[in-house]
């Protein structure tokens, strides 16, 4: 299997989800407007609190893939235990436990399976990303010493 072709497909898809990202941020509050309009009363009814739970975790969301985006650069480079790393993934689960946070206060103003189905996610998605940068910090040690005994 060719990892070279994979690995710049998933920078690429990083890139546009990136981009599309941004976008959609910015019109939260247009389609937010739309969906309380045409879609739910509840969502006119709360329409700033949804917004700024959309948008805080729109923007962490964005900042997530922004982290993996650096850390498909170290992927291409061949060079993946970096410290670098370590701190993309120890942020991407903070930026993790923020959006479950937010959706948590979500659920107690507006509950639906679907938000709670979001905190579950994104609590595991945290959980992940610390063990993989404790993983990551690991593979650094045993590079460093490594580098050093040769």
């Amino acid at each position: 299997m060719d990892y070279g072709k994979i690995t710049k497909l998933t920078k690429i898809i990083l890139d546009v989800m990136f981009y599309i990202g941004i976008i959609v941020l910015i019109t939260v509050p247009v389609w937010l407007h739309f969906a309380g309009k045409y879609y739910s009363a509840s969502i006119k009814e709360n329409y700033w609190l949804m917004l700024i739970v959309f948008a805080v975790s729109g923007l962490c969301g964005i900042f997530i893939v922004n982290e993996l985006r650096r850390m498909m650069r170290t992927v291409i480079e061949q060079n993946c235990f970096v410290d670098a790393n370590v701190k993309s993934l120890r942020m991407m689960a903070k930026f993790s436990i923020i959006i479950s946070v937010f959706f948590l206060l979500k659920v107690t103003f507006l509950p639906i399976p679907a938000s709670c189905i979001i905190v579950l996610v994104f609590f595991v998605a945290a959980l992940f990303s610390m063990v993989l940068s404790c993983v990551f910090q690991e593979a650094i040690n045993y590079k460093l010493e490594n580098d050093l005994t040769i």
